[in-house]
């Protein structure tokens, strides 16, 4: 594990407990921003539940995963993105059109790539996810 990167960690925790049918996982060290990263991944029924643990002020997320994760990556470098420029980076990280998301970290928080280009917003990618 490399310590300098908790998202892209965290990332590949969930990839691998869904790659062995695990039922949950637990993320540790954890911020508020995995926190915000988790509930993009569950708005878009990724996975079931997460929950925070908080234990002597270290944060921690257990996650219930649902097996539809196909893959799911931290992007790095995390480049910046112009809303017209989206589609490049589709190509790019996604398998298909219509298929999968990326997330991006927006001036109005963390959001779909398609949330981002419904709002004209542009950001910087975080993961892509399928």
């Amino acid at each position: 594990m490399s310590m300098n990167d908790p998202i892209t960690d965290a990332l590949t925790k969930i990839r691998n407990a869904e790659s062995v049918s695990k039922k949950e996982c637990f993320l540790k060290p954890a911020s508020k921003f995995l926190g915000e990263l988790l509930k993009v991944i569950k708005e878009n029924k990724y996975i079931e539940e997460y929950v925070m643990e908080e234990d002597k002020g270290i944060i921690s997320y257990k996650v219930k995963l649902n097996g539809r994760i196909n893959t799911c990556k931290g992007i790095k470098p995390r480049y910046a993105v112009k809303k017209s420029d989206f589609e490049k980076y589709e190509k790019r990280y996604l398998p298909a059109r219509d298929v999968g998301l990326l997330i991006v970290s927006t001036p109005q928080g963390i959001m779909t790539h398609t949330s981002a280009k419904e709002k004209n917003l542009g950001g910087r990618l975080i993961a892509f996810i399928y």
